[in-house]
């Protein structure tokens, strides 16, 4: 998808689209990081810290439960 920036007063503006910000689980309302490498532009919306903490403990049962099945499957 190519996008063009619109004025905003004496900045720019970036306009996403609704589909885009639904995959991603964004609203009006979600903070953004925005970083660069000097080349290239990355928006990445701020998870919930309880939300990471509790997928990172599910993660941690499911490689402790099935180790074996994993490493085959990483083979």
């Amino acid at each position: 998808m190519i996008k063009t920036l619109t004025k905003h007063g004496n900045s720019l503006a970036l306009v996403i689209e609704k589909p885009v910000l639904e995959l991603l689980g964004a609203d009006a309302e979600t903070p953004f990081d925005v970083t660069t490498d000097g080349q290239v532009l990355i928006l990445s919306p701020v998870k919930d810290a309880g939300r990471r903490d509790a997928f990172k403990s599910a993660l941690d049962k499911v490689n402790a439960r099935y180790p074996k099945a994993l490493k085959k499957l990483a083979e």
